[in-house]
C-alpha cells in the first residue's frame, strides 16, 4: 500500500471516530439538562474547560511546543468560536426539536462544505463523491420522515446555522494557516477558545450553576472527552489525512449514532422509513471507504 494510499485509510478511520463520538453529544447533555438540572452555558462551559485540561496535558505529556505567532492566534481564535458556535446552536436546539431531528438537520454541512471548496477553492467533484452525497442526504431525510409531529421552527433554525458554521470550521482547519499546525496543539487552542467565549456567556447571562454528585460530573467529564477532545482531534487528523470532503460526507456516523441513542436510550421512535434512511447512510459510508480513494473526475 502507497504512503498515500495508507493517509486515505487512516483519514476514513479518523473521521468515522470523529463522526460517531460526535454524535454522543445527547446521551450525556439531555441528562445534564434534563435529570440534574444543570443550565446550558454552565454545561458547555464546563464540557470545554475540561476538554482543554484533557488537552493540555496530552500536549505535556507529547512535550508539544505550544508557542504560536499572533497571527496564528487569530486564525485560532475564528475557528474556535466557529466550533464554539456549532457546539451552542446544536445543544440548543435540543430544547426545541427532538435530539436525532437536530443532529440530521446539522449533518446537511456536507453540502455547504461541498459549496465552498467547489466556489471558493476550485476543487473538482468526483462521481463517487457525488454519488455518497446524495445518498446521505436522502438517508438524513428519511430519518426526518418519522416526526409525524409539529417541529419548532425556532429550533430547526438554530440547528440549521450549524450547517454552515461546522463547514466553515472543517473548511477553515484545512484551508487556513494553521492547516500544518500539529493535530494536538491545534485541538488545544480551538478548545481553549471554546472554554473562555463560553466562560464569559455564562457568566453574562445565567452565572455558572454549581454542579455536585457523582453521576453529574461523570456525564460532564464523558462530555468532555468524547464527543469533544476525542471527537475534535480526530476531526483535524482526518481533515488532514483525507480532506475536507471525504471528512464531512463521513460525518453521516453522526445521525446514525444520534438515531439509535434516541431509539435505544430515550425510547423515540423506529419506523420502516428510519431504517432505510440508515441503510443508505450506512452505504453512503461503505462507498467512500471502497472507492473514495480512486475517484473519477468529472
Amino acid at each position: 500500500m502507497s504512503q498515500k494510499s495508507l493517509n486515505s485509510a487512516k483519514g476514513i478511520i479518523y473521521a468515522l471516530i470523529s463522526s460517531g463520538t460526535f454524535g454522543l453529544i445527547p446521551l450525556f447533555s439531555l441528562p445534564l439538562m434534563n435529570e440534574d438540572g444543570v443550565g446550558l452555558p454552565t454545561i458547555l462551559f464546563y464540557r470545554f474547560l475540561i476538554s482543554t485540561v484533557m488537552m493540555g496535558a496530552v500536549c505535556l505529556v507529547k512535550k508539544e511546543n505550544l508557542k504560536v505567532s499572533v497571527k496564528d492566534i487569530i486564525t485560532l481564535t475564528w475557528l474556535g468560536t466557529l466550533y464554539a458556535g456549532t457546539a451552542l446552536c446544536l445543544i440548543y436546539s435540543y430544547k426545541y426539536i427532538p435530539s436525532g431531528v437536530a443532529t440530521t438537520i446539522h449533518f446537511i454541512y456536507p453540502i455547504s462544505v461541498s459549496l465552498i471548496m467547489v466556489f471558493f477553492f476550485k476543487e473538482r467533484r468526483s462521481v463517487i463523491l457525488l454519488l455518497t452525497a446524495i445518498l446521505s442526504l436522502l438517508g438524513v431525510a428519511l430519518l426526518c420522515w418519522t416526526n409525524n409531529g409539529v417541529i419548532n421552527p425556532a429550533g430547526i433554525g438554530i440547528a440549521a446555522i450549524t450547517i454552515f458554521s461546522y463547514a466553515c470550521y472543517i473548511v477553515g482547519v484545512n484551508k487556513s494557516s494553521v492547516s500544518s499546525m500539529n493535530a494536538e496543539v491545534l485541538t488545544f487552542y480551538i478548545l481553549l477558545a471554546g472554554a473562555l467565549i463560553f466562560m464569559t456567556f455564562a457568566l453574562t447571562t445565567t452565572g455558572i450553576d454549581p454542579v455536585s454528585g457523582v453521576q453529574p460530573w461523570t456525564r460532564l467529564v464523558l462530555l468532555a472527552f468524547l464527543p469533544t477532545v476525542l471527537s475534535d482531534l480526530t476531526l483535524i487528523l482526518a481533515i488532514k489525512y483525507a480532506g475536507s470532503t471525504i471528512t464531512s460526507i463521513l460525518g453521516s456516523m453522526e445521525p446514525l449514532v444520534a438515531v439509535c441513542i434516541g431509539v435505544f436510550y430515550f425510547h423515540e421512535a423506529f419506523g420502516m422509513s428510519s431504517f432505510f434512511g440508515l441503510v443508505l447512510i450506512l452505504l453512503s459510508v461503505i462507498l467512500v471507504i471502497l472507492f473514495g480513494k480512486k475517484p473519477k473526475e468529472i
